[in-house]
C-alpha cells in the first residue's frame, strides 16, 4: 500500500495533522514516529490511536529504529532499554514494522569484524523487537561513492544485508528495500524475484538524476518516483507485486524542491509522483 514518509519530503505536524494530509493526497498509509504513538498510547490508550487511523480509512506503514545502536555501549544499552516500551506501544496499535539504514563501509572495522560487530549489536535489538511481534528491516547502501573513499569497504547488496539479517538469527529480520539502492547497487529485478513476502520490511521508492553515470551518484541527490525514468520503477514494483510483498511503500525522494512545497501541495506531488509508476505497474489500488 501507498505509504507517506513526512520526513522524507520535509513535513511536520501533528500526527492527526499529518494523517488528513495523506489522505486527502490519497495515500493508503502512514509512517509514524514510534515516539510520538507511544506517548499517545499512554496518555489517551492504543484504541484512541487506531481510532485515528481507521477513522482515516489508513494503514500504519513502518517506524524507524530508536536506539543508538551505532554508540558506545553504554549509550547503546541505555537506549536499548527504552525499545521494549517503543515496541509494545506499536504492537498494540499495529505497527510492527521497524526500519534502519546500515552503512556500506567503515573507517575502523574490516569486513570480517564488522560483520560480527553488526551481529552482536543488532541480536539484542531484534530480541526485544521480537517479543512484541515487530520485525526489523535493513537497508543496504548502494552508491559507490558511499564508500569509494572509506578504508573498509562493507555490505551494499540485497544478498548481503540478508545474510546479515540471517546470521542475527531471531527470526524477525529483513529488508528495507530502496529501489535507489537496488538500482546504484547493479541490482535487477531477477534479483527481487528471489524474494518472500517474509524478507521484505518495509520499502522506499524514488528516481535518480538523469545524465549522471551510474558510479557517481550522490546518496542524497534523488528524484521523485517516475520522475526522470532512470529507474525501472515499474520493474521494481511488478517484482514485488509477484513475489507477495503486502506492506508499505514509501516515497523518499529528497527534493529541496518537494521541501520547498507547502506541506499540503508536498504531500499531493509526492503522491502524484507515486502513483504514476504505481499505474503503469499496472498495481490498481493495492501492490
Amino acid at each position: 500500500f501507498k505509504s507517506l514518509t513526512p520526513g522524507a519530503i520535509g513535513v511536520k505536524g501533528s500526527l492527526e495533522e499529518i494523517l488528513g494530509y495523506a489522505k486527502t493526497a490519497g495515500f493508503q498509509g502512514l509512517d509514524v514516529n514510534i515516539q510520538e504513538i507511544t506517548s499517545l498510547v499512554n496518555e489517551k490508550g492504543a484504541d484512541h490511536v487506531k481510532d485515528m487511523f481507521s477513522d482515516a480509512n489508513m494503514q500504519i506503514g513502518a517506524w524507524g529504529l530508536p536506539v543508538n545502536w551505532r554508540g558506545e555501549n553504554d549509550e547503546f544499552m541505555e537506549s536499548l532499554s527504552k525499545l521494549s516500551e517503543y515496541a509494545a506501544a506499536g504492537a498494540a496499535v499495529g505497527a510492527t514494522r521497524v526500519a534502519q539504514w546500515v552503512p556500506a563501509a567503515s573507517d575502523e572495522l574490516n569486513f570480517r569484524d564488522n560483520f560480527q560487530w553488526h551481529v552482536d549489536r543488532f541480536k539484542p535489538i531484534a530480541e526485544v523487537l521480537a517479543e512484541h511481534g515487530c520485525r526489523l528491516g535493513l537497508e543496504f547502501i548502494g552508491p559507490r561513492t558511499m564508500r569509494v573513499d572509506k578504508p573498509y569497504g562493507f555490505i551494499h547488496s540485497m544478498d548481503g544485508m540478508l545474510a546479515l539479517g540471517y546470521a542475527v538469527e531471531t527470526g524477525n529480520m529483513g529488508l528495507l528495500l530502496d529501489c535507489w539502492h537496488w538500482y546504484t547497487g547493479l541490482g535487477t529485478v531477477s534479483d527481487l524475484m528471489g524474494l518472500t513476502n517474509d524478507d521484505i520490511v518495509h520499502v522506499h521508492v524514488n528516481d535518480a538524476p538523469d545524465g549522471v553515470d551510474i558510479s557517481e551518484h550522490i546518496d542524497n541527490q534523488r528524484a521523485l518516483p517516475s520522475e526522470t525514468g532512470v529507474i525501472d520503477l515499474v520493474g521494481f514494483l511488478k517484482a514485488l507485486s509477484e513475489v507477495g510483498y503486502d506492506g508499505p511503500v514509501s516515497p523518499e525522494p529528497f527534493s529541496q524542491e518537494v521541501r520547498a512545497m507547502p506541506a499540503e501541495e508536498a504531500v499531493r506531488t509526492t503522491y502524484e509522483a507515486l502513483n504514476q509508476g504505481w499505474t503503469a505497474a499496472g498495481l490498481g489500488e493495492e501492490v
